[in-house]
């Protein structure tokens, strides 16, 4: 068994909230100059200009990417050889929130965490409980991914159960309802996260999962990169553009994760997110 030091995943989450919030991921900006190069509206190309360079200012002067530096949701996967050395009554789950709270400290990130959610909503001042996602992988090592997710893109996500018989083209008009629905107020071009197949809860959970992939990276099995590719370019054919404001560019990215559902079942889930998409993983 290999034990991880308590304060080595507080230091290492406190990083990824901080670099999450100032740094767009290298895919993320690449999809964003590639989208410039081809955007045939000159209104909708001069505003990704200036979100490649508000990405630009954010990492040289070390300011957060967006006035909503999000709630913070972790994905943990940690190796069943790995365990964390902490002092009695102490987990991983207090580390990683221990983590949140130095980082939105230390980053002069805006707390938007309220302690309950519909009486009196008070904030708790550290952004925290954190959203924790943790999975049991092989190996000794602890992966986290921190992803900072923005309260605009995250009220349009949308979760219905289809009928098992349900084709592709129902699937496939329904997530491009979802995007419609979400328009300007979500912050265009979206990265679109479609989670289909497990339960109720699972659909959701993949759906968010699948933001965290390499926008580049398509779907492994030939059948659903095939949907991926077909739900992007109808979602870009809606025109919405950049900001709401009309375009080629709605989206950069469709990313659609799977699982093995009921045989009575087929539940599907779109997570969407903003040009903003900040997330960051390390490795202890």
């Amino acid at each position: 068994m290999r034990y991880i030091e308590f304060e080595k995943v507080v230091e290492t989450v406190k990083s990824l909230c901080i670099t999450a919030a100032y740094e767009l991921p290298d895919d993320v900006l690449a999809a964003l100059k590639k989208a410039r190069r081809k955007e045939s509206e000159p209104a909708a190309a001069k505003i990704l200009e200036q979100l490649i360079e508000n990405a630009r200012i954010a990492e040289d002067e070390k300011i957060p990417l967006c006035q909503d530096t999000g709630l913070a949701v972790v994905f943990v996967e940690q190796g069943c050889e790995a365990a964390v050395k902490a002092e009695a009554g102490k987990t991983l789950f207090d580390a990683i929130n221990a983590g949140v709270k130095a980082g939105y400290d230390k980053g002069y990130l805006r707390k938007s965490v309220v302690a309950e959610p519909m009486n009196e909503r008070s904030n708790t001042g550290s952004n925290t409980p954190a959203i924790i996602h943790h999975s049991i992988v092989p190996g000794d090592k602890v992966k986290l991914s921190v992803m900072t997710k923005g309260g605009g893109c995250e009220n349009k996500s949308r979760f219905k159960m289809f009928k098992p018989t349900a084709q592709r083209e129902e699937i496939i008009d329904w997530v491009v309802d979802v995007v419609r629905y979400a328009g300007a107020d979500a912050c265009p071009p979206f990265i679109v996260g479609v989670g289909i197949g497990g339960n109720f809860e699972l659909s959701c959970l993949l759906s968010k999962k699948a933001l965290l992939r390499n926008l580049d990276k398509k779907n492994s099995d030939e059948f659903y990169a095939k949907l991926e590719e077909d739900m992007l370019s109808k979602i870009n054919a809606l025109g919405l553009g950049p900001q709401g404001l009309g375009g080629d560019t709605t989206a950069l990215a469709c990313l659609v994760e799977t699982a093995p559902c009921h045989i009575a079942s087929l539940p599907a889930a779109v997570n969407i997110e903003c040009h903003s998409h900040r997330h960051k993983s390390a490795v202890i």
